[in-house]
């Protein structure tokens, strides 16, 4: 035993790194090959942000950039395909850069977790990888050749595979397509025009900010959500966002709370209409019972009832097999060996008066009585 120990801890301290290095950053990205495209020459790879977008290096770093990888791919017929890929911490880190970086214009598309594409350029992100995919043509496997390369990318584990929940709060209805922009830090909070400065949200207090666009009777209208970690955080945010408003010359903004999620509504929209789109936003809180209900099987009453029936009939079956095999036991042992077992008449004792046998003094035992 002592030796299968010795050799187990051997084997895991030789696997041990190599399973760390197929999980880490350093992991390659890019395939070398997929949907007949082959990489010319070696992928570029760099941990800087400012490789992978010089102008928006910083807000890069806010989703949570780790590293990026660059290739170049061409196929038999000479065309070719630049591809960039970016990895981030977790898969809401990749979602947010998407939303970053996708514009109005883009068409949706069914590549990774979401995608949208432009002429020759396909945005798209899987897991907690974001890629880039610049066409030199376009043709009618394009598509299909992307969901190939999404489905060899590494995927993310643990809890960094989860997507944030609060874009899912953005309503549909009069929603500007591909007007969501999910933020995370006050550079991106800049960068996508929002109606509220970064010192009022204070990302520092755990705050997640989504945007998006909504059409009005007077044009765009901006839905700003801001989520906190309790809704005693928020209330005491909204407070000053409302102090604020009052004190400065900040745009008009039309706020409620709903849970720990402030909501903003700015823009050319009347009154009305800002209170519709304010009151279409509302949490909902997920309560996890970890407490028994006694509903499983073992504790249902209608089973338990159906168990007993069972139990019954089986006792019923047991009881007949037992009666007729003692019965047919002893026919067959008589008809075998006739009184030797049963039926021995010369060893039954039967105790009797056999008072005929008697004389009549002697069965004139009842009282004499004395004249």
């Amino acid at each position: 035993m002592r030796f299968f120990k010795v050799h187990f801890v051997l084997v895991l301290a030789v696997a041990a790194p190599l399973f760390a290095n197929a999980q880490s950053p350093g992991t390659k990205v890019l395939p070398q090959q997929f949907g007949g495209w082959k990489m010319s020459g070696v992928a570029s790879t760099s941990h800087d942000p400012a490789v992978a977008d010089p102008v928006n290096a910083a807000v890069l770093k806010e989703y949570g950039f780790n590293d990026f990888e660059s290739a170049t791919y061409i196929r038999d017929d000479g065309r070719k395909l630049t591809l960039k890929a970016a990895r981030f911490a977790d898969t809401s880190g990749a979602y947010g850069a998407f939303t970053f970086y996708k514009t109005p214009p883009m068409l949706l598309e069914k590549i990774g977790d979401q995608a949208g594409s432009l002429n020759e350029r396909v945005l798209f992100y899987r897991g907690n990888i974001l890629i880039d995919a610049v066409f030199q043509r376009l043709s009618a496997m394009s598509a299909a050749e992307l969901r190939e390369l999404a489905g060899a990318l590494p995927l993310a584990t643990g809890s960094t595979q989860g997507l944030p929940g609060l874009p899912a709060y953005l309503p549909s209805q009069a929603y500007v397509k591909n007007s969501a922009k999910y933020v995370m830090g006050p550079l991106a909070l800049e960068k996508v025009n929002a109606p509220l400065s970064s010192q009022w949200v204070d990302f520092n207090a755990g705050a997640e900010v989504v945007q998006g666009k909504y059409s009005s009777s007077g044009g765009e209208a901006t839905l700003l959500l801001i989520s906190y970690p309790t809704p005693q955080i928020a209330g005491d945010h909204l407070r000053k966002i409302e102090a604020a408003q009052s004190q400065t010359g900040t745009p008009v903004l039309f706020s409620r709370r709903t849970g720990p999620i402030v909501v903003l509504v700015s823009g050319p929209l009347s009154q009305s209409e800002a209170k519709s789109l304010l009151a279409s936003v509302n949490y909902e809180a997920d309560v996890t019972w970890n407490e028994n209900t006694y509903f499983d099987k073992r504790n249902n009453i209608g089973n338990l009832v159906w168990n007993a029936m069972i139990l019954c009939g089986i006792l019923m079956v047991f009881a007949l097999v037992v009666g007729v095999a003692f019965g047919g036991l002893r026919v067959l042992v008589q008809r075998i060996i006739p009184e030797r077992v049963f039926h021995r008449e010369e060893q039954v004792e039967f105790i009797s008066l056999q008072l005929a046998e008697k004389p009549p003094e002697i069965r004139d035992i009842g009282p004499k009585y004395i004249n």
